[in-house]
């Protein structure tokens, strides 16, 4: 048991130094935006999160495919330790986005097709946790949330896409050449950094959840 306690030891200060090296970097080495001014310093982490939430959700579709293959409730509760995050996710990068958008676009909000497909998977996602409380067997339990988890994820590359689908307030991906520059470079340190803090969230709540399931199997005699 040591030694994955190690690993996850190692990855969360590794999360933690990633995390504040782009802090760093974006807020008080780079110079700011010629355009958007300082309020641009908010994409060093608003991007990060938004792409952190499309990983949990991704993770959250593998996870649903593998125990509806298996049906080995370890894919249960991996998936669903990455909805919760993901969740959380989404709200933080609605309201990074707002905190982004005043200053830039004259506005907290609007109902712009990438922010709105973003907003639809908080409700999505509620969703998914909402109807795992909906009953207390937990083969049941696990095969509702992943055939949601399969459906749910539909939303995620319509996110993406939006921009490409629709006319939308937002810019289109960076190119190659832009990423190239000291702002892409930082902005790909935040994306290894979050992917680091999901990764190590993401893992611990899963020893959370693999505990609590534990206690729910054992019954009356595990609380004992």
């Amino acid at each position: 048991m040591n030694q994955p306690n190690n690993k996850l030891t190692v990855l969360g200060w590794a999360a933690i130094a990633s995390i504040v090296a782009c802090a760093v970097l974006g807020l008080l080495v780079l110079p700011a935006d010629a355009l958007q001014g300082e309020v641009q310093r908010l994409l060093y982490v608003h991007v990060p999160m938004a792409w952190a939430m499309m990983l949990a959700f991704f993770v959250v579709f593998l996870m649903s495919i593998l125990y509806l293959v298996q049906r080995d409730l370890k894919w249960d509760l991996l998936a669903v330790s990455a909805a919760e995050l993901g969740v959380l996710g989404a709200v933080l990068t609605l309201v990074l986005g707002s905190l982004w958008a005043r200053p830039t676009w004259g506005i907290w909000w609007t109902w712009d097709p990438r922010i709105t497909t973003t907003a639809l998977l908080v409700p999505i996602y509620t969703g998914y946790l909402v109807v795992r409380s909906m009953t207390e067997d937990p083969d049941q339990r696990a095969r509702w949330a992943a055939v949601i988890g399969l459906i749910g994820f539909v939303q995620v590359p319509i996110v993406y896409l939006s921009v490409f689908w629709w006319r939308s307030l937002h810019q289109a991906p960076s190119s190659p050449r832009s990423m190239a520059s000291a702002f892409g470079l930082v902005m790909l340190l935040g994306f290894a950094a979050y992917t680091i803090a999901f990764t190590y969230l993401w893992l611990r709540r899963y020893r959370l959840a693999a505990t609590e399931l534990e206690l729910e199997l054992s019954g009356p005699e595990g609380e004992e």
